[in-house]
């Protein structure tokens, strides 16, 4: 009988072995975790869980008993030592587990300050896992200080609920603006007036130069010169896929774990899922970071272990909460060449184009807006970019164009 081991339980490791018992899989399924805790959703941890406002077991994708019911071993707070592809076997913690089909849902890992500035004083923190979340959770104290380095999504979310806790927040972004690698000018402009208007002190292309402290971080010397106290520091300046174990089993690298359109890496009895996992796409490789393309790349992989063949096609989308706006994004806005507003007061959207086609919507309590242009950019239809911009005009009639 097949089996099937799952490495990492997160978001892609739960979809795959969810979708496996739902396709009628009945042989034995491993799902190995490295944190102690059964697989949880990573995004409310910056901001519901770490405002007291949900609860672990909220967190949780599944009951712990789901697992035991539909007879999936979990092995949790078990790192994987090594992969052995010649004998099928993974090793934890010194015994052995073998597989005739393994996944690879390792996720990614925050990068951290590097320890010759001050990257491993107490009071710094990542915000990745449960841990790193609990770890913070009580330095974030009104009063206090808090500096946050990296102006993209995770940074901007950690300093509205920094401010919500009524911290002093300052964030500085290297980049000339906030956003810059992800978004628009026009989203970015939108996101430093609303941090600024909640009293974040945000300074744009300013770097860290090192942070001040003994033990616990005191202050941090800015690249410009400027010396700030700070009581704590949350590092939001990207992740990296998690590639180590398959890079030390040998398996082909390339801005992740790299796969065919149907999931299989380089070992045809290995596949890979998720944030660690490259792929395919108009003519590339892209690799993305979001909790859908998690569940539905982790679930096209479970699909094709069972023989299905089909390949993996992305509808990205992606969301953000700060403050009492929620930003939903629909599409990739890669190669974009101009950005249409339509500002409708409360309710307000960024469309992009590449020249005349409509590729990703940035939503602000909008979700109208985000609806009709996710099933737009899914059906490959561009709409009047004036017809858009005019917020007088319903949306819904572009469908039927």
């Amino acid at each position: 009988m097949t089996k099937i081991v799952v490495i990492g339980a997160g978001q892609a490791g739960a979809a795959c072995v969810a979708r496996l018992r739902a396709e009628g899989f009945a042989g034995p399924i491993t799902l190995i975790g490295e944190e102690p805790v059964p697989p949880y959703q990573r995004p409310p941890l910056s901001k519901a869980y770490l405002l007291g406002e949900m609860s672990i077991d909220r967190l949780l994708l599944r009951p712990e008993s789901y697992y035991r019911d539909a007879g999936i071993t979990l092995m949790l707070g078990c790192p994987v030592d090594a992969i052995d592809r010649a004998s099928r076997q993974v090793i934890v913690g010194g015994q052995t587990i073998a597989y005739d089909a393994l996944v690879l849902a390792t996720g990614s890992v925050p990068r951290r300050l590097p320890a010759a500035i001050g990257g491993d004083l107490g009071g710094v923190h990542v915000v990745r896992g449960l841990a790193d979340v609990d770890g913070m959770a009580p330095g974030l104290q009104p009063g206090r200080r808090a500096l946050i380095v990296g102006g993209g999504y995770i940074g901007l979310e950690a300093a509205a609920v920094a401010r919500k806790r009524g911290m002093d927040v300052t964030l500085i972004e290297m980049a000339p603006r906030i956003l810059q690698r992800v978004a628009a000018p026009e989203t970015s402009d939108f996101f430093r007036a609303l941090h600024r208007a909640h009293g974040v002190d945000i300074r744009e292309g300013v770097g860290l130069s090192r942070l001040l402290g003994a033990d616990h971080v005191t202050g941090a010397v800015l690249s410009d010169g400027v010396e700030l106290p700070c009581d704590l520091v949350i590092v939001g300046i990207g992740i990296a896929p998690a590639t180590a174990l398959a890079e030390a089993a040998g398996l082909a690298i390339d801005n992740g774990i790299m796969t065919d359109e149907q999931g299989r890496t380089s070992d045809l009895a290995i596949w890979a899922a998720g944030d660690c996992a490259s792929f395919p796409h108009r003519g590339g490789r892209i690799r993305l970071e979001s909790v859908q393309n998690a569940i539905d790349q982790a679930e096209t992989v479970a699909r094709n272990i069972l023989g299905a063949g089909v390949a993996y096609h992305p509808l990205p989308w992606f969301w953000s909460d700060q403050y009492d706006i929620k930003l939903q994004i629909a599409g990739l806005n890669a190669g974009y060449t101009r950005v249409v507003v339509r500002d409708g007061g409360a309710a307000r959207s960024h469309w992009y184009y590449a020249d005349d086609r409509l590729v990703a919507v940035d939503a602000m309590n909008d979700p109208r807006g985000y609806m009709i242009g996710k099933r737009l950019i899914e059906a490959g239809k561009s709409p009047d970019p004036a017809r858009v911009a005019d917020a007088a005009q319903d949306l819904k009639p572009l469908l039927q164009g």
